[in-house]
């Protein structure tokens, strides 16, 4: 059986895209984190993929801008689709 649970994306419409230094922080750890996909930063942020790199490359130093993408490159759990396990939410440290 499987019993993947498929997200769908809700249509994409225009956010603002003025965090707040908490908001920044907290997608940067999302991004950062291996067991994160993109769809649930896009969930919760309304952000792309693309998007969120657009971001990142503005908010990050560009050594760690280039650690990060070369981290999440072929990383098969930032994506839902290439996944097994399957996180609806955000789970930080705190």
């Amino acid at each position: 059986m499987n019993y993947k649970r498929k997200i769908k994306l809700k249509p994409y419409k225009k956010r603002d895209e003025n965090f707040e230094e908490v908001d920044e922080n907290r997608l940067i750890e999302m991004a950062w984190q291996d067991r994160m996909p993109f769809e649930v930063i896009y969930l919760q942020y309304g952000l792309t993929q693309n998007q969120v790199k657009k971001k990142l490359r503005s908010l990050l130093s560009k050594k760690a801008y280039k650690r990060w993408s070369k981290r999440i490159s072929n990383r098969i759990t930032k994506h839902n689709k290439k996944c097994d396990h399957k996180q609806i939410r955000f789970q930080g440290p705190y």
